[in-house]
């Protein structure tokens, strides 16, 4: 069974019978103990700090550092200022997040505040999304605020169809401001702004099983300052546990983040971008119409850059709010859905490079791209750099952002991943993790390494500090072994530093979860059972 270390804080399960029923149906019980803190099978030898050198993001509207959202800052770099393990004498702490055994909860991101406490965006099959507090060492429940069910939960339990669930990424994605609030859009198409305060009264912010009700009042809290209510702009014929098949448009946000004026930018997944004036409430939109918007977005201090399943845009505010389109560049989103993405288009969320450069992938066949744009008014000749073929012909796909830096772009393959049970019994995709690199002149690029990395789901994230590439690989085990690694790759020659084990068994699986570096150097993963920590001791 899922294990529940004493670190880990039991919270309350909210569940209808349909969600307990889709819990039953979609998962199954995961037999993988936590290991005791141990120095790392699997490991080769210690790394040596070696820096990497590049432009610093400063979004001012966002907590700095590196520790403001999944992708790490708005440019969705994944890179953090923090070092990271460099595997001397490593140590592994695993806490598990779930109070059923058939139902793993999960957590989609995490940040840091400036006092260095984590926070967590968390949920499961047949719970509410839920913000958690960590203490970031023990792993240790602090505080809990529980978020509104997502419509496709409600769906997914009627219809036996648990792909509705997974192929929808609205909520999973929140940021902290220059104030440390979170700032999140939830399933009801609310955006909430988040404070996270230390108090000594011992009184809850709500009734148990309430969107914000802590899971057990104690010394710290979060605490509701701000929420736009979206409804009026979107479709909201939403399913519900009384309605959970409507016949009319539901259109969930997926991703929220300020440009560097401080506006709020907020995309949908049918294709609705709109911004918030975050002093007076006003509301402004635009539609992409025909076009789904699955990932999140980027922001520069030259504009805000969202890729659909068709194309990839720059978008800048009127001075009204209204977004406006500065361009927008169609790319080749194939033929199919390929096997390892949510849609028929680029997995990946803009990530910006420098003051010149952003980047994505396509999804053309046979071999999927990664495509380096120009991101200025007007280019000197051709608003696309390059476009570099990767991985194998029809075995190459992503649903990840891009690592950017330097003059870099990173790439993770993601093909032939479905699930959990695809990594099963010692199996797992091809996978691997390409570099392509700008040239001087700015006018192509060139694969700079290839590593046979198996990391089939995870966000990497370079620690600029120390020039590491972190991933979470589980290499294919011919007697059926499922353990999964930290591994750690060379920004500059794609070599593989070290490994670390952190487990074995499908509560270690990160299924789709990011790296994200603590302040202290530990890197963190959620996985499908809890949260792991690995940091050098």
């Amino acid at each position: 069974m899922l294990p529940l270390t004493p670190k880990s804080r039991r919270t309350t399960l909210v569940a209808t019978a349909p969600l307990a029923t889709l819990a039953a149906l979609t998962l199954t019980a995961v037999t993988a103990c936590a290991p005791a803190a141990h120095p790392g099978k699997g490991q080769t030898r210690p790394a040596t700090a070696r820096p990497v050198p590049g432009s610093e993001v400063h979004n001012p509207a966002m907590a700095q550092d590196g520790r403001s959202a999944m992708h790490g800052d708005s440019y969705a770099s994944n890179t953090q200022p923090q070092g990271g393990p460099l595997g001397q004498h490593p140590r592994v702490t695993y806490a598990g997040k779930a109070t059923n055994p058939k139902e793993p909860s999960q957590c989609a991101t995490a940040t840091f505040l400036r006092n260095g406490l984590m926070v967590l965006h968390c949920g499961g099959a047949s719970r509410r999304p839920t913000l958690r507090l960590e203490d970031p060492k023990t792993l240790k429940d602090l505080a809990s605020y529980e978020l509104p069910v997502r419509p496709s939960t409600y769906q997914a339990a009627a219809t036996h169809n648990p792909a509705v669930m997974f192929a929808d990424t609205s909520g999973s994605y929140y940021y902290l401001d220059d104030h440390d609030r979170i700032v999140i859009a939830s399933a009801d198409q609310h955006i909430r702004r988040l404070t996270v305060r230390h108090t000594k009264s011992s009184g809850g912010s709500g009734k148990p099983g309430k969107p914000g009700a802590p899971d057990k009042p104690g010394k710290w809290q979060f605490q509701r300052t701000d929420d736009w209510n979206l409804r009026p702009y979107l479709p909201h014929d939403c399913a519900t546990t009384a309605h959970p098949t409507p016949k009319g448009e539901c259109d969930p946000v997926t991703a929220v983040q300020p440009d560097y004026h401080g506006l709020l930018w907020w995309a949908s997944g049918h294709g609705r971008v709109g911004t918030v004036d975050p002093k007076t409430g006003e509301v402004k939109t635009l539609a992409l119409k025909g076009e789904q918007i699955e990932n999140s977005f980027s922001t520069g201090p030259d504009g805000t850059f969202l890729a659909t399943d068709h194309a990839l845009y720059r978008m800048r505010a009127r001075p009204d709010g209204t977004p406006e389109i500065d361009w927008r560049e169609t790319y080749d989103r194939g033929s199919r859905v390929k096997p390892g993405q949510i849609n028929q288009g680029t997995g990946a969320t803009p990530a910006l490079l420098g003051d010149d450069y952003v980047g994505i992938t396509d999804n053309a066949d046979p071999r999927m791209h990664v495509l380096v744009y120009r991101r200025g008014d007007h280019p000197k000749g051709d608003r696309l750099v390059c476009s570099v073929p990767v991985f194998a012909p029809h075995a190459g796909a992503t649903e990840n952002s891009l690592t950017a830096w330097g003059n870099g772009f990173s790439v993770q393959n993601s093909y032939g991943y479905r699930s959990i049970r695809t990594t099963r019994g010692g199996k797992n995709i091809t996978a691997g993790i390409t570099k392509v690199e700008v040239n001087r002149a700015g006018d192509g690029c060139k694969v700079a390494w290839r590593s046979k990395e198996q990391s089939p789901t995870v966000v990497t994230k370079l620690s600029r500090s120390n020039g590491l590439l972190y991933a979470y690989a589980k290499p294919s085990n011919s007697k059926g072994a499922d353990a999964w690694y930290l591994a750690a790759i060379d920004w500059r020659t794609g070599a593989t530093r070290f490994r670390v084990r952190t487990g074995t068994g499908e509560a270690y699986n990160n299924n789709w979860s990011p790296i994200t570096l603590g302040p202290d150097g530990s890197a963190y993963v959620s996985t499908f059972g809890g949260i792991v920590r690995v940091h050098d001791r």
